[in-house]
């Protein structure tokens, strides 16, 4: 391409010009250097390979998982607000909880196929859809939660609920009567509350300050359920 120019002599004629001609007239610098190499600094190579797991072995990679989860336990276990369960979230602590919850509330029968089957299918909806309609509340209300954070922190607080299941199961060992009822009923209740604390004391300062009746509302009602059926359990 070509652009016209009015000629100088002759106003009314134009002779071509390139386009790029001024181009021609620029000139670079013999001090400005144009050749280089790009290159990474080793420190930065170093931190790359040391936080890299591709090497690391299978035993270690397991080990590091558990104790991430015993961790989150410990903060069940001793609640206060702290951004650990919705910073380094994880699934592996609900998941053990829920299949270690279920396999307890299974009955011992063995006259029926019917015994088992729905008592563990049953924890694992109310585990996981009860979490999930949780979830969808709290986004509803305006909480700046993310979907899998609500389900870390939901799933780990079960931890609670589970131990007073295995104590209740202890105590079923004795003969029933009044009193197995009311120790159970005790260690239900503790335990409940304990799930309640632990999940708002993580929760809480996601929701806005004025919803957060309604956001603690359906937890409330999540973890009832679930202490409901540890207290009426009956072993066959």
């Amino acid at each position: 391409m070509a652009e016209a120019v009015e000629s100088p002599g002759d106003p009314g004629t134009t002779t071509p010009r390139p386009l790029f001609a001024g181009l021609s007239d620029i000139s670079i610098s013999q001090d400005i250097p144009v050749e280089g190499e790009i290159t990474i600094p080793v420190r930065s190579r170093v931190r790359e390979f040391d936080s890299s797991t591709l090497n690391e072995s299978v035993q270690n990679t397991i080990m590091r998982d558990l104790k991430a989860v015993g961790k989150k336990f410990m903060h069940v276990l001793y609640p206060r607000k702290s951004n650990t369960l919705l910073r380094d979230w994880d699934l592996w602590g609900p998941l053990i909880l829920c299949v270690t919850l279920a396999l307890m509330l299974q009955r011992g029968s063995v006259d029926s196929e019917k015994d088992g089957g729905p008592q563990f299918a049953e924890v694992f909806v109310i585990v996981w859809f009860g979490a999930v309609t949780i979830t969808l509340n709290s986004k509803l209300l305006g909480g700046n939660i993310s979907f899998f954070q609500s389900l870390c922190v939901l799933g780990y607080c079960i931890l609670p609920l589970t131990m007073a299941m295995l104590v209740c199961r202890l105590v079923l060992l004795a003969e029933p009567g009044p009193v197995n009822f009311m120790v159970r009923l005790f260690v239900v209740i503790i335990m409940f509350a304990w799930s309640i604390v632990a999940s708002t004391a993580f929760l809480a300062d996601s929701q806005p300050p004025n919803r957060k009746a309604l956001a603690v509302y359906p937890v409330f009602l999540f973890y009832f359920v679930i202490s409901w059926m540890i207290l009426t359990f009956t072993p066959q």
